[in-house]
């Protein structure tokens, strides 16, 4: 399917036992960059992803693939989907390896780069985008295991990876972070998720001024409401089927949408780009 040819008419009412979800049991299935066209950007290097078995990351995985690189995904426990998305990379010319992990734990991260190296001999690009959400209508409703849970994989995962990727990272070579919309506009129903996407904020910044004498380069990509099993999997059945109807361009988003911003990050064509934050969003924030 081609990304104009989806409806603005919501999605239909439907939702999953537990996050992330599962993108095979998605009606209709997030639209992943099929037949997008690669032109050898990033031939020779080794991406390794976190949240890369469904939706952005998929996404990702099938670009870089198309772009030349080989990939590494880590996935929380989503075999099927990870198996999937393997066979998508692999069907490129490339090779993929799957590396299931909870990354809120330090040792899995380190882990994660040590097993990438160990295969293919070195590591150039690092993309820390698995995430978690709880939608809560009131922060008195916030548990401490909600709140702890949601900042180690959303935020703590970045500082783990990155701090053990750049052992390996060199001059060119990236970081790319997954933060969001909610970071510049808010959201009332997501204080803790986007509070850890805040962060990512602050801490890309940080770290790109941190890195850059080394000539590697750390940026960041805001998705707005994007089409993925983090929404059915997260949100009941009649926010499901209007999600993403209200931006300006009449549509939520889809993993399709996302991946020109993530191959200019990674690639040559970015190499004067860092502590920047491209914003995916169908127009719902414009920056100045």
């Amino acid at each position: 399917m081609n990304i104009y040819d989806v409806q603005k008419q919501g999605q239909p009412a439907q939702e999953q036992p537990r996050q992330p979800g599962i993108e095979k049991n998605m009606k209709p299935l997030p639209v992943q960059p099929l037949e997008y066209k690669g032109s050898e950007k990033l031939k020779g290097k080794v991406a390794l992803i976190t949240g890369g078995d469904s939706g952005i990351g998929r996404a990702v995985a099938i670009a870089y693939a198309k772009e030349g690189a080989d990939v590494v995904v880590n996935y929380f426990e989503e075999q099927n989907d990870a198996e999937e998305t393997k066979a998508l990379v692999e069907a490129e010319g490339v090779r993929c390896l799957l590396l299931p992990g909870d990354i809120t734990k330090e040792e899995t991260c380190k882990g994660l780069v040590d097993k990438t190296v160990a295969e293919f001999g070195k590591l150039n690009i690092a993309v820390n985008n698995a995430g978690i959400q709880f939608p809560t209508d009131d922060i008195r409703n916030i548990t401490s295991d909600q709140w702890d849970l949601t900042f180690k994989t959303n935020i703590y995962s970045h500082f783990y990876l990155s701090k053990y990727a750049l052992d390996h990272l060199g001059q060119g070579d990236a970081i790319i972070s997954t933060t969001s919309i909610n970071a510049y506009v808010g959201n009332d129903t997501l204080i803790d998720y986007t509070a850890t996407k805040g962060a990512i904020v602050g801490f890309v910044r940080s770290l790109a001024k941190s890195v850059a004498s080394q000539g590697i380069r750390v940026n960041m990509v805001a998705p707005g409401p994007i089409w993925t099993p983090l929404i059915p999997s997260t949100f009941e059945g009649d926010k499901v089927e209007q999600f993403g109807l209200s931006t300006p361009l009449g549509r939520p988003g889809q993993p399709a949408d996302l991946v020109g911003a993530y191959v200019l990050l990674a690639s040559d064509e970015g190499a004067y780009i860092t502590g920047q934050c491209i914003h995916v969003n169908g127009g719902m924030a414009m920056s100045s």
